[in-house]
């Protein structure tokens, strides 16, 4: 896949495309590609897609927070295996989102990027307050010489796949459903940090995890997770909460314990993915009570991982 910054510094070919933000790059995301890629092949043309490094909300209201699936890195690198030839990033700025549909699809895709054919979500919306739809799109289309094709919708289980479900999935406690809408398991990566150093006293060191602020959260709870130090994978449990019962007040932490590992990784990058959820967070009596549930929990993941092969 090649990435394009700055569509006058390459010669673009026409091309058949689709635009989107593509969080998660989910499994609806890639039913979508995949059509791209099918109409690209039939016209004999090479496939892109049209994305934005930063979140259009974000750049219109730079307070609104913005809870992502994939760190723009990460969607790229997401994007990078699905077999599309190009990825085009769009600046989205006060200037784009004041344009029409017809005045974005003539002046940005037909013109900028040689956007021939135009493969649109079945509910994706685009142009100035989005009041325009897909029988907009194909009007301005003849008008250009532009071919706009609706895609079919992805559907599992009755249930619509979208970015905004995974992530109501994932503040939910519903991991099975986050991973299964995702097509792979959810994860987090950052550097190891320096914690109070609890889990040491009683027999379980964890690592805390600093992952990047704009990255949703799990519910609080406790997870089987697989964990990627130095390209080398691990079973671990991660914890994910307020640790009542040491009363840790409103300090949310992310804690991980790597079973089978003794090394000091502080201040290295790790990468987490979650793979069941094991428990909700509960408050014990006692530290001895904590310890007793930990090796429960601890069981419970080696029996997870006993016949489930890491995933790279």
């Amino acid at each position: 896949m090649r990435i394009v910054s700055d569509p006058k510094d390459c010669n673009i070919e026409p091309c058949v495309a689709t635009i989107g933000f593509f969080d998660g790059v989910h499994q609806g995301h890639r039913f979508l590609i995949e059509q791209i890629k099918e109409v690209a092949k039939r016209k004999g043309l090479p496939s892109a897609l049209i994305t934005f490094p930063v979140h259009p909300r974000k750049v219109l209201d730079p307070s609104h927070r913005i809870e992502l699936l994939s760190t723009f890195e990460e969607k790229v690198h997401l994007l990078s295996q699905t077999g599309v030839d190009y990825c085009f990033l769009l600046n989205f700025n006060a200037e784009i989102s004041s344009l029409t549909a017809s005045e974005f699809m003539t002046g940005v895709l037909k013109k900028q990027f040689k956007v021939d054919s135009l493969v649109i979500g079945y509910d994706h919306r685009f142009g100035h307050k989005r009041s325009e739809g897909f029988e907009d799109y194909c009007l301005c289309g003849q008008e250009i010489g532009m071919e706009v094709i609706q895609a079919e919708p992805f559907m599992q289980e009755g249930l619509k796949i979208s970015s905004s479900a995974i992530r109501k999935a994932l503040s939910g406690a519903d991991l099975d459903l986050a991973n299964q809408f995702l097509g792979y398991n959810y994860y987090l990566e950052g550097e190891v940090v320096t914690g109070q150093q609890l889990g040491r006293t009683i027999g379980f060191p964890t690592a805390n995890l600093n992952p990047d602020p704009d990255k949703i959260i799990p519910a609080d709870g406790v997870y089987a997770v697989q964990v990627t130090v130095e390209e080398k994978n691990f079973a671990g449990m991660m914890n994910i909460g307020h640790r009542p019962t040491i009363d840790d007040g409103l300090n949310r932490t992310l804690e991980v314990n790597i079973l089978d590992f003794n090394e000091d990784i502080y201040g290295k990058e790790i990468k987490v993915s979650f793979v069941k959820r094991i428990r909700p967070e509960v408050k014990f009596n006692g530290l001895d009570a904590l310890k007793a549930q930990i090796q429960d929990d601890q069981r419970k993941v080696e029996e997870i991982f006993r016949n489930k092969p890491f995933v790279s």
